[in-house]
């Protein structure tokens, strides 16, 4: 009776333990999904801020704007190489008429750049962390992500005029612009990061 009766109180003790831890990671996630959407309101394009970093909700500790930062530039960094893929192999097309190519190469150029700066910035932030070089480091980040951001736009201008076939352009221009919001995006996330670390 009474080893029934003591097998019932653990189980008991253990729902209310696993109910309590359950709680907690809900509430985390939800204070992590509250502190990610109201950062992205700082950003350009701040819809598209949530949806791509809500799911890292697990990952970002609320009020922590390096980690956010960091899940920005990832996703960007993604978002770069298949937009640089995606062009790549549009160069391959047949039938392209030599300005459509022209644009297409300098577009691979473009976003190739825009992948290396990405990804120099994601190791530069993991660097960023002590207080003696932080502004140093920032500094690089900022001035990489901006110009990963020119790269991405001047490949979407290689687009412009109506010399261009309307599929292939709205294809690599809808592709490349994503990419460049992203960014944008990130680089506003970083910059707050910046100015709060060193208020």
């Amino acid at each position: 009776m009474s080893q029934a009766i003591l097998s019932l109180l653990l189980s008991s003790i253990l729902c209310i333990a696993a109910s309590t831890a359950m709680s907690a990671s809900v509430n985390k996630r939800s204070s992590s999904i509250e502190y990610i959407k109201s950062s992205c309101n700082a950003t350009r394009y701040p819809s598209l801020c949530f949806q791509s970093l809500k799911v890292y909700a697990n990952k970002i500790q609320p009020n922590n704007n390096q980690q956010l930062a960091q899940a920005a530039l990832s996703v960007s960094l993604s978002k770069a190489r298949s937009a640089a893929a995606y062009v790549s192999k549009m160069t391959k097309t047949k039938g392209l008429k030599a300005k459509e190519y022209q644009a297409m190469k300098d577009c691979v150029d473009n976003m190739g750049d825009s992948v290396d700066r990405l990804s120099k910035s994601i190791k530069e932030m993991g660097q960023s962390t002590g207080q003696s070089d932080f502004s140093w480091h920032m500094s690089n980040v900022q001035t990489w992500v901006s110009a990963a951001l020119t790269d991405d736009n001047t490949c979407v201008d290689g687009f412009s005029g109506n010399g261009m076939d309307g599929n292939v352009k709205t294809a690599i221009k809808s592709r490349v612009i994503i990419v460049a919001q992203l960014t944008s995006n990130a680089l506003a996330l970083i910059n707050r990061y910046a100015s709060m670390h060193q208020a």
